[in-house]
């Protein structure tokens, strides 16, 4: 997930740029007062309000450069180093803090560059223009990314909110159909009911940052140190499914199915007031299958169904819902694209071979191999999915 605090990154290929801004490589030095930042062996390149990329002048031979980038403001700030007639963004560091130096490693062809300084709450203050040339043949260069703005988001984020609503809706009749099951005291019944809501749930992937509080009314886990069964707060999808697999009365999980009827019913005027952010598309867009990953293929979220490979199977339908719409944005901007598309249709095909008809193998029955092949696909489902979430952070243009 992108760290909250600092978030930089630098292109040194286009899979290394979108990666290291989705782990956070990269380290940060903060200037002790009374001090300059350290820049030994790099151009010292500072910015704020009134100047951008000060320090950087031309011409310049191509070839590796090392920006110590550093922020003059009493605000945090980003930092773009763009071509300044193309506009593609070769690196950058995101809410750079005052004070601090950050190092931004680049390798330029010969063109022409400049520094985009946004600080907090500003315009974007754009850098003098600075000619690279004569950069020696056989480079491995850093290549530039268009950028993804906020009003480039807007058309996806209104398509998947429709197809959100839509889902909701059907979403809001099976978990009456699960409410009737349980009442009427059917176990098998129920138990197929729960894995349809609960499948049905999970295919909202992107959408849990708009439901509030409801996320956790709907598909909250128990607390730490309790289960489905003791957690005296917890209800919904998690509690019904501790209780249908208890061997407990099916009607004990009733007043939490006419419950759960209830908070879903609320979804469609949540959703009304509070979308799904633009930005979420690219962060679900890997999330959902880490998530995936880190509770549910390690069963620490399993209620006692031993349902996993089904939610997984689900969160890969998830996942490919969160792309779809934002399909036109990354597509020119990530050659990986269409092999990120093949890894995740292999996983589901793999995820689906354990299932013959509505009965899926719990997790515990696969082999070793098994496991690891099912883990091996995953995490590198995952890992060609995390550029996506850089790709498509929205950035501000500078013209």
């Amino acid at each position: 997930m992108i760290p909250a605090v600092i978030v930089a990154s630098v292109l040194l290929t286009l899979l290394a740029f979108f990666a290291s801004r989705a782990a956070g490589v990269g380290q940060t030095r903060a200037a002790g007062a009374g001090r300059a930042p350290s820049t030994a062996g790099a151009i010292a390149v500072v910015n704020g309000f009134d100047a951008c990329g000060e320090g950087w002048t031309g011409p310049a031979t191509g070839g590796a450069f090392d920006f110590a980038v550093s922020n003059s403001t009493i605000a945090g700030e980003a930092i773009y180093l763009e071509g300044a007639d193309d506009h593609k963004v070769y690196a950058e560091a995101e809410g750079l803090g005052p004070s601090t130096v950050y190092h931004l490693k680049v390798t330029l062809a010969d063109g022409r560059y400049r520094f985009v300084c946004i600080p907090t709450g500003n315009d974007p203050i754009a850098g003098p223009v600075v000619t690279v040339h004569d950069a020696p043949a056989g480079l491995v260069l850093t290549p530039g990314i268009q950028v993804v703005t906020r009003a480039d988001l807007l058309p996806a984020a209104r398509a998947y909110n429709a197809w959100v609503r839509a889902r909701v809706t059907g979403l809001a009749t099976d978990a009456r159909r699960l409410n009737t099951a349980i009442t009427g005291g059917d176990r098998g019944a129920s138990q197929a009911a729960w894995l349809t809501a609960q499948q049905d749930y999970s295919r909202l992937g992107a959408a849990y940052g708009a439901f509030g509080d409801l996320a956790d009314a709907i598909d909250g886990d128990p607390a730490p140190g309790t289960t489905a069964l003791d957690d005296p707060d917890l209800h919904g999808l998690r509690r019904i499914e501790g209780l249908l697999w208890s061997g407990r009365p099916v009607t004990d999980a009733a007043p939490a199915a006419r419950q759960l009827t209830t908070d879903v019913g609320s979804l469609d005027a949540t959703l009304a007031t509070t979308p799904v952010n633009a930005i979420d598309l690219g962060l679900r867009s890997h999330e959902i299958l880490e998530d995936a990953i880190q509770f549910t293929l390690t069963g620490a979220d399993d209620g006692g169904s031993h349902t996993g490979l089904a939610v997984i199977a689900a969160d890969i339908d998830a996942t490919r819902a969160v792309l779809d719409p934002i399909r036109p944005l990354v597509a020119p901007r990530y050659p990986e694209l269409r092999d990120t598309e093949a890894w995740l249709t292999r996983s589901a095909a793999l995820v689906a071979s354990y299932a013959t008809g509505s009965t899926w193998r719990p997790l515990d029955s696969l082999d070793r191999a098994q496991r690891e092949a099912l883990d091996a696909d995953l995490e590198r489902t995952v890992e060609l999915l995390a550029p996506v979430a850089s790709i498509t952070d929205p950035r501000v243009a500078d013209r």
